[in-house]
């Protein structure tokens, strides 16, 4: 076992990249019922192999162009009678493939979305990903077919408790030798951590076993990597968040882990610049078919006509996307850092209506250009909090949203009086 896991990791080439978003967020699925055993960890145990040797550098393919959009679909189940929103009838999936190819999109595999991404290759104006999670039968039984009469590359992201013989496995799940019929026949496989729990919460029936919530988290996003890998024979690049959810120190660890991307399940347009340890996808849902129209529209596929985004879901999918500095969860040193934020993601802003207010301080002098969407804010007084929340809001379509995001200051004393929320 020990020599196949080496060789594995030898083959296996990272190439960590960096950041992006939230508009729908993925329900939690509601998994067969199975009696796990007591523990569903899997905790990694196989003896570290040896670095591998740096690989001879890639040579950017010459004149790559690098001006394309993405758009990456998320799906769960397949069913006659969905059991809730995550399940989609064949013949509606069908009838979104057909979609996707009438609207012009070209459907790309993952290695080429991610050579793109590394300025290797060039991918067409609009492109589409297609990914379905955690592994259920179906994306076996009823996907895979339906997918093969249009000959459409697809991702799975697979959580290896779930796969059949796993602590979490059930009635539905795949087996591993599944999993290996479709890897031989062009699928990919990436990772979606082993227990399919939320990563930002930092107690658990699976985290006893581990020493600190860090501890734990490595081995959910580097154990199953390591997993898949050993059991598959392929290279993990990939890694879906569960349920979309990261902050900060998930995605650090994810990229010191191995990863060369990470996905939520908050959808948007990807371009070249969308930071690569947060890309959003649209998490289809079938009570929701905006969900999927609105995935098509984000780089033209409806057309100008398509609906504009409510306030609200603007004000969701901004908190996760929006470039912002600090950074959300980011420690700083400085009283009075520079506040900015890229409000690209919001659409049209109406010019002087951009607010920031900071906790503790109130509003601050900000500074917005329509050109380049970018908002900067100015501290003329020190922060007061260690634990600051910023508060940005300004119009777009006549509608006021507003965008919240927060971060340390360690360069506030211990002492100091909490603040009151912003004015």
């Amino acid at each position: 076992m020990f020599k196949a896991v080496c060789f594995v990791k030898k083959l296996c080439v990272v190439a960590p990249l960096g950041a992006a978003i939230l508009l729908w967020s993925c329900k939690r699925p509601s998994l067969p019922s199975a009696e796990p055993p007591p523990s569903a960890a899997q905790p990694v145990v196989e003896p570290e192999a040896p670095k591998p040797a740096d690989p001879a550098p890639v040579q950017p393919v010459k004149h790559a162009d690098t001006s394309g959009s993405v758009i990456v679909l998320c799906y769960h189940r397949f069913e006659e009678k969905p059991k809730d929103a995550l399940g989609i009838t064949p013949a509606a999936f069908e009838s979104q493939l057909n979609a996707i190819k009438e609207g012009g999109y070209s459907v790309i595999g993952m290695s080429e979305f991610l050579a793109w991404r590394r300025g290797e290759a060039s991918i067409p104006a609009k492109s589409c990903v297609i990914t379905i999670d955690d592994g259920f039968r179906s994306s076996h039984d009823v996907a895979w077919p339906i997918l093969k009469k249009f000959g459409y590359p697809f991702t799975m992201f697979i959580y290896t408790a779930y796969v059949k013989g796993g602590a979490l496995a059930g009635g539905a799940s795949l087996s591993w030798n599944e999993l290996k019929q479709m890897r031989d026949e062009g699928v990919d496989i990436q990772s979606h951590t082993i227990n399919h729990q939320s990563l930002r919460a930092k107690s658990g029936k699976f985290q006893s076993q581990f020493a600190s919530y860090e501890e734990w988290l490595r081995n959910e996003m580097l154990g199953s990597k390591r997993l898949l890998e050993s059991n598959l024979g392929i290279s993990v690049k990939v890694l879906a968040y569960p349920y979309g959810e990261h902050n900060q120190l998930i995605r650090n660890i994810a990229m010191e882990a191995g990863y060369e991307a990470a996905f939520t399940v908050y959808g948007q347009r990807l371009t070249f610049q969308s930071p690569a340890d947060q890309l959003g996808r649209y998490a289809i849902e079938s009570t929701k078919p905006r969900i999927f129209s609105d995935a098509l529209a984000m780089i033209g596929g409806s057309g100008d006509s398509a609906p504009q985004p409510a306030p609200a879901e603007l004000m969701h999918a901004a908190a996760a996307s929006m470039v912002t500095m600090p950074f959300e969860g980011e420690v700083v040193q400085e009283l009075k850092p520079v506040v900015k934020a890229d409000l690209a993601v919001l659409g049209e802003v109406e010019p002087g209506t951009v607010e920031i207010r900071i906790s503790g301080v109130g509003p601050i002098p900000v500074r917005y250009d329509a050109a380049t969407k970018k908002a900067e804010g100015v501290l003329i007084e020190p922060l007061k909090s260690r634990n600051v929340t910023v508060i940005l809001s300004a119009l777009v379509h006549s509608k006021k949203v507003e965008i919240k995001w927060q971060f340390v200051c360690e360069a506030v004393p211990e002492s100091s009086p909490k603040s009151s929320p912003a004015q």
